[in-house]
């Protein structure tokens, strides 16, 4: 299925922001970002969305994150460090518009 705009404005944002691929490192602080701003199932599209773009390894690293995120909150830090390279590469200070929500 295809992504709604938002969310592959999103996508965009994170390749922009990690041209080379999200190091396994920063999945748990990402996911936790977007799950800040994002619904479960919108994080789980973008998710499914990054994992058909990625080798076979790095896809099950992203469903292990997505997991992970619900057990531990990953520290102030890492998301710092997430929320600064997304910046980077274009990524809003504020939640992005969902198009309900454009005038």
């Amino acid at each position: 299925m295809a992504l709604p705009s938002f969310l592959r404005q999103i996508v965009g944002w994170l390749r922009a922001g990690y041209p080379e691929g999200v190091p396994s490192v920063d999945y748990i602080p990402l996911f936790a970002l977007l799950g800040s701003q994002l619904t479960a199932d919108e994080v789980k599209s973008i998710a499914a969305e990054l994992e058909h773009s990625t080798d076979p390894d790095s896809a099950g690293a992203i469903r292990a994150a997505i997991k992970d995120v619900t057990r531990a909150r990953p520290s102030e830090s890492d998301i710092a460090r997430v929320r600064a390279r997304l910046a980077a590469g274009g990524w809003p200070l504020a939640p992005p518009r969902r198009a309900s929500q454009w005038p």
